[in-house]
């Protein structure tokens, strides 16, 4: 039986990021709450591996009530500390209050544009950017897209959005399409 062929970042044999890369990356998402996670995760892998972060998913599922902005939005000082002693997630103090300040702006651009998907979609005008993939060094770390996304963020008051950040969640999100010529997902 023929392998399939995977983007070159996806570790052979790594079942995590197989079923990741497989089911998830680069796939068109227009659900506010799968964006949201998003933004969580991509959030507190600043500075770590993307590995890291999957491994814990499921802890921030739980810690950060599955996802729901609506809830995060809520989380006060108290229950903030009660995180930073969470050994499911990333126990950083700044991301987690991040987390909980992002929720609350999520909700007001849901409010402005109908939904956090139409505001993010209108940065590429609706429809995914493809890029020609054929080696690693062909991937870029932003993108002006994600740049002008990540500089209204960030003036909106969002924390951990820089555009390297801005441009993972594009790819996660579909927003842009970086599977590698070769990728059986291309």
């Amino acid at each position: 039986m023929l392998k399939k062929q995977r983007c070159s970042w996806v570790p052979t044999g790594d079942e995590l990021y197989e079923q990741y890369h497989d089911k998830e990356w680069g796939r068109p998402i227009h659900d506010d709450k799968k964006h949201f996670e998003f933004l969580i995760l991509e959030g507190a892998q600043a500075g770590l591996s993307w590995r890291t972060i999957l491994s814990r998913r499921e802890g921030y599922r739980k810690a950060f009530a599955d996802f729901e902005a609506e809830k995060v939005a809520l989380f006060d000082e108290k229950r903030i500390e009660a995180l930073t002693h969470d050994p499911a997630i990333i126990r950083n103090r700044l991301k987690i209050k991040a987390a909980v300040t992002n929720a609350r702006i999520f909700l007001d651009i849901q409010k402005e544009f109908g939904s956090f998907d139409d505001y993010m979609w209108k940065f590429v005008n609706g429809k995914t950017i493809n890029h020609s993939i054929n080696t690693a060094s062909d991937y870029q770390v932003t993108s002006p897209e994600a740049e002008e996304l990540s500089k209204d963020l960030r003036k909106r008051g969002m924390k951990f959005v820089g555009p390297t950040i801005i441009y993972a969640h594009m790819q996660a999100c579909g927003l842009v399409n970086d599977h590698m010529d070769n990728c059986f997902l291309a």
